[in-house]
């Protein structure tokens, strides 16, 4: 009922059409993907160069000692986890690539549910090891007086400078990583959430 008393019928009622808002949402999502997925594989490789490459030399009483990555498995750790997440991302970012030309963000549901579980499985790997090395740096900074071990930063502060940024690297990658869960399982709801069945990719 309309304010001047003439009645409206249902079939003159405007109907909002959620498809152009459907569509401004995907394609921001596919950016989003795309722009994270780019910036994880950049920084794991350049956190993986950075521990890496790491190694300093230190003269102690005419004995020579080399601070490297390969003294520490927690560092190990992470230069590997960086370098799968490098890969991973890599195809991703082709595959992302390939469902824009094709015009849709995934092929298939199993596709969906394969995407899912990498991200997932990647954000597991990128967050554990981060904060193993994030633990080891720790010790290596501070010391732990009640085990004795020494506060190797204070030898090697180069060595630890270096390996600090790598981890910073590695820590955006593993946040990065995080929010790409979060968009996988969006879009997995979108696949799955559609009750009448209409739509088998976004």
């Amino acid at each position: 009922m309309s304010y001047l008393g003439i009645g409206v019928s249902p079939g003159n009622v405007g109907v909002y059409d959620n498809g152009n808002n459907l569509k401004v949402i995907d394609r921001r999502v596919r950016v989003t993907e795309l722009v994270l997925r780019c910036v994880i594989c950049v920084l794991a490789i350049l956190g993986a160069a950075l521990i890496a490459t790491d190694k300093q030399v230190k003269v102690i009483f005419s004995i020579q000692k080399i601070a490297k990555f390969t003294d520490m498995k927690a560092l190990v750790f992470l230069v590997i986890a960086n370098g799968l997440a490098a890969a991973y991302s890599l195809v991703q970012v082709l595959r992302c690539i390939l469902s824009m030309i094709r015009g849709s963000v995934l092929f298939n549901k199993p596709l969906a549910w394969a995407i899912f579980s990498g991200d997932q499985l990647m954000a597991y790997l990128t967050v554990t090891a981060v904060a193993a090395a994030a633990q080891s740096a720790v010790f290596a900074k501070l010391g732990q007086t009640e085990l004795q071990w020494m506060k190797i930063c204070n030898m090697y502060g180069k060595f630890c400078n270096q390996v600090g940024e790598g981890i910073a690297s590695s820590l955006i990658v593993s946040l990065s990583m995080m929010v790409l869960s979060a968009i996988s399982a969006f879009t997995l709801f979108r696949l799955y959430g559609n009750t009448k069945g209409k739509s088998n990719a976004i």
